[in-house]
């Protein structure tokens, strides 16, 4: 207990993320169990995404296997190493394409939830562009010790601005893209904030016509849902080139296409998908890393899944030979969670322990001897499949710990022995039917 020390916002929200079910934003270096194999292929991938080439991985595994833990880890980690990175959970409203610009909305979301190192809670597209901004003014002023309200001082900044711009311009959409950026830098040199804003506007594709857009902005084309993929690339170069390592993209609960129950429309977010899977793994895109995060239904299932498509399937199925030596391969496309063992959850419920005591400032830690009771009365209850997925017992764990500690009269021994104790079913919820039922990954 001396040796754990974090601060009150971080531990505040482990409980409470944990408490509820969901993966917290903070903190999740401080339980990370079991899955270093795993990450030390995704962080070899930032590395390769560093050096401008993409990346492309699947995350799969079933409810509460992990998958949005590894996939918070990994974005933490790419922030700290600087890269911009954008998140966003897939469902009905977004989608890769759509009939109703449900494309459209996913690309929203993922401008909504830019974040870098200094803005890891989302909205850091204003401070990206104008961080460059700056960072260019002090280059000026640096090389030509010309000072801002110096005539020409502008002229060599926006030079500098167009010499970033060339190299994005060649690209598909490039060089409407480019003419967005030097609009927002005029408005930023004149003070001119509709100048400004119309150019965030059309960055998070938020113009519903062409018309409005050339009258803002002089531009005759928007980002709509046939397009929106390709700005993703182009935002990738451009960070790259003002200075970030890249750009990676999280896409979480994959499961919600493989629900699409219209055969076209689920097939028409397949081959998106496809699409995007072949940019990268033939590095037609630059500095850009996507990570899928989806259940084995989604990726295997021979009807609606992935591997419905022969494309697909020869892409993404496991390795004959991965397979019948019942190994793991951590550097294809596919990353497949495998089950925690005993010991590592009896670390992690250590770790929760430990955790739960110091945000309520008690001293009370249960034993290892109750932590593996606790494990072997969920297992007696559930089956022993239950150890499978850690994300429901983690979640009946933090209940029985705020239990404990809001009525000291209860024994551990009382509370998880009671014949009222009844175990979270393990990726189920009563009354969902099982395709449909929230997912709580760890």
């Amino acid at each position: 207990m001396a040796k754990l020390k974090i601060p009150k916002k971080t531990s505040t929200a482990l409980i409470n993320s944990l408490g509820a079910g969901v993966v917290p934003r903070l903190g999740v270096e401080h339980i990370a169990v079991g899955r270093e194999k795993e990450l030390k292929s995704l962080l070899q991938n930032l590395n390769d995404i560093a050096e401008g080439v993409a990346a492309f991985r699947f995350i799969i595994g079933n409810y509460g296997a992990g998958k949005s833990f590894i996939l918070q880890m990994v974005r933490n980690r790419a922030m700290e190493q600087g890269f911009v990175v954008a998140d966003v959970d897939l469902s009905s409203e977004h989608r890769l394409a759509g009939s109703n610009n449900e494309g459209l909305a996913t690309y929203r979301e993922l401008m909504s939830s830019l974040s870098t190192k200094t803005r890891p809670d989302g909205g850091a597209l204003v401070s990206i562009l104008e961080g460059w901004i700056n960072k260019i003014q002090q280059e000026v002023v640096k090389e030509t010790e010309l000072r801002p309200n110096d005539e020409g001082f502008d002229d060599q900044v926006e030079a500098k601005i167009r010499e970033v711009v060339q190299y994005i311009e060649d690209l598909v959409h490039g060089f409407d893209f480019g003419s967005i950026i030097i609009a927002y830098w005029r408005g930023y040199r004149l003070d001119d904030d509709d100048l400004k804003n119309s150019a965030l506007r059309w960055l998070r594709g938020e113009f519903n016509t062409k018309t409005e857009a050339r009258t803002a902005l002089g531009v005759r084309i928007i980002i709509d849902d046939d397009s929106w993929y390709d700005y993703i690339k182009l935002l990738a170069k451009f960070v790259a080139e003002i200075g970030y390592k890249g750009l990676l993209i999280l896409m979480d609960e994959a499961v919600n296409l493989y629900q699409i129950s219209t055969t076209v429309t689920r097939e028409k977010n397949y081959n998106r998908l496809l699409a995007m899977f072949n940019d990268t793994m033939q590095c037609k895109a630059e500095h850009l890393g996507i990570v899928i995060g989806g259940t084995t239904k989604f990726l295997e299932d021979p009807n609606r899944g992935l591997f419905a498509d022969q494309a697909w399937r020869r892409r993404t199925k496991e390795s004959r030979f991965a397979a019948q030596a019942d190994m793991q391969e951590f550097i294809g496309p596919v990353i497949r969670l495998n089950p925690l063992s005993e010991a590592e959850i009896l670390t992690l419920l250590q770790r929760l322990t430990e955790i739960h005591a110091l945000h309520f400032g008690y001293d009370k830690i249960l034993t290892n001897k109750e932590l593996q009771e606790f494990v072997k009365e969920i297992v007696s209850r559930l089956g022993a499949e239950a150890l499978l997925t850690p994300g429901e017992i983690v979640r009946d764990f933090i209940s029985v710990l705020n239990i404990l500690h809001h009525n000291q009269n209860i024994k551990f021994n009382e509370l998880i022995h009671g014949s009222s104790f009844k175990p979270t079913a393990v990726g189920k919820d009563i009354g969902v039917d099982e395709d449909n039922a929230a997912e709580f990954s760890l």
